[in-house]
């Protein structure tokens, strides 16, 4: 099968970790050991989230004036090259030597008028107490938003439009290559108003649910793999009556609601999948890769069942 692997922010920082490269090496040896054991029966594409990484090098630019720090496409662009050598690299260690790996940097087209701009909602960098957000708020003009017990930045999220480099992906793929692409849900970009060549970087964060939803469908891939903190997708999350689903058709998931910051847009860009492309999707932990695979574990989606079941 060809398979798209989205590895959550927690693949390579869990909430309340440093910030460190060697905690974000630890981590990714932990997803490459989830992701490795299916190379040799699978093409496999990875993407991941990059919230904490492009937060934090956005802290290191508060060293710059104001007009000189470097934008958010750029900081992406930076993070997709960190978190994809970490990767290929943990991977590289664990699997043969002529299992050729690929990262690729992924620009993702947006549109100007998109009402994400007006709207601030992507989650980036680390958490703060209410105090310590408003001070930073203040000096700056950063929009905060609750997450959780704590505060964290937002910035624009725009709907992605169009992978520019999916061609050079498919190309890899016939070479059985693994390919690291559409980190942070790729470099948002958009054409200049008033011309249709010049392209231009774009201060915003797409979510990388989305985007991998849709390198999926242009892909042809078999199966989408939404992989988080969570074993599956739960009702009622954090009370007594919550219960956690096993599969479900996309109209079946759609009756319920899940949070916007985290579960909603998995769920979302789930649906859309299994719908759009009569293949499955499956929404899990990290460590049941394997498992989601077999449609043993997590969630799986699919416009092909006769209705929902849950786990005991």
């Amino acid at each position: 099968m060809r398979v798209v692997i989205a590895l959550g922010g927690n693949a390579l920082l869990r909430r309340g970790e440093a910030m460190t490269a060697d905690v974000q090496r630890r981590n990714a040896r932990i997803a490459a050991e989830a992701i490795a054991p299916l190379a040799a029966e699978h093409e496999l594409i990875i993407t991941h989230g990059n919230g904490p990484q492009v937060g934090l090098l956005a802290l290191q630019g508060a060293a710059y004036k104001p007009d000189e720090a470097y934008p958010l496409d750029v900081l992406g662009a930076e993070t997709e090259g960190m978190i994809g050598y970490m990767l290929e690299q943990e991977l590289g260690n664990l699997l043969p030597f002529e299992q050729p790996l690929a990262t690729l940097l992924t620009m993702v087209e947006v549109d100007a008028d998109d009402p994400g701009f007006s709207n601030p909602t992507k989650f980036v960098g680390p958490i703060y107490e209410k105090a310590d957000a408003e001070r930073i708020r203040m000096e700056k003009g950063w929009v905060f938003k609750q997450d959780g017990e704590k505060w964290r930045r937002v910035v624009a999220s725009p709907l992605p439009k169009r992978i520019f480099e999916v061609r050079p992906v498919r190309w890899l793929l016939e070479q059985r290559t693994i390919v690291i692409c559409a980190g942070g849900g790729g470099i948002p970009t958009m054409y200049e108003k008033g011309s249709d060549r010049k392209l231009i970087g774009v201060e915003a964060v797409i979510d990388k649910d989305l985007c991998s939803e849709l390198l999926a469908r242009e892909l042809d891939a078999d199966l989408l793999i939404l992989a988080t903190d969570a074993q599956a997708v739960c009702t009622d999350w954090g009370k007594p009556s919550q219960k956690s689903i096993h599969k479900a058709r996309p109209d079946d998931l759609r009756q319920f609601s899940f949070p916007a910051g985290s579960m909603g847009p998995k769920v979302d860009a789930a649906c859309h999948f299994a719908q759009a492309s009569g293949k499955s999707t499956a929404i899990g932990a990290l460590a049941d890769i394997a498992a989601m695979v077999r449609g043993e574990r997590g969630t799986i989606i699919s416009s092909g069942f006769t209705g929902l079941s849950w786990y005991a």
